[in-house]
C-alpha cells in the first residue's frame, strides 16, 4: 500500500469514529396517541427517554397504552437508525462498513 492509501484510510478511520461518537450524544424524539407518550432515542439506538401522560393512564385499559408504548419506540428506532444511517453514509459515500450501521 502506498502512503497516500494509508493516509485517507487512517482519515477515514478518524471520520467514523467522530461520527460514531456523535451519535451518542445525538438524539431522536418520536410520539404516539397525539403525543400522549413520548421517546426519546440516541443515535446509538439507546432509549434515553420514555415520557407517558397522566391521561394516558386508564387502568382498564392497559392494552392501549402498551400499544402507543410500542407505536412511539418502534418510530423513534427507526428514525434514530435512519439518522446514524445518513450520518455514516454521507463519510463512506455509501459503502457498507461491518460493524457500522
Amino acid at each position: 500500500m502506498n502512503r497516500n492509501m494509508i493516509r485517507q484510510a487512517q482519515q477515514l478511520q478518524a471520520q467514523l469514529a467522530k461520527a460514531q461518537e456523535d451519535l451518542e450524544s445525538a438524539t431522536v424524539q418520536a410520539t404516539s396517541g397525539g403525543n400522549a407518550v413520548r421517546v426519546v432515542i440516541t443515535g446509538k439506538l439507546k432509549v434515553q427517554s420514555i415520557e407517558i401522560a397522566a391521561e394516558a393512564v386508564d387502568p382498564t385499559n392497559v392494552d392501549l397504552l402498551q400499544d402507543m408504548v410500542l407505536a412511539a419506540l418502534n418510530d423513534g428506532l427507526d428514525k434514530a437508525q435512519e439518522m446514524a444511517s445518513q450520518k455514516l453514509s454521507s463519510i463512506t459515500g455509501g459503502m457498507k462498513i461491518p460493524g457500522f450501521m
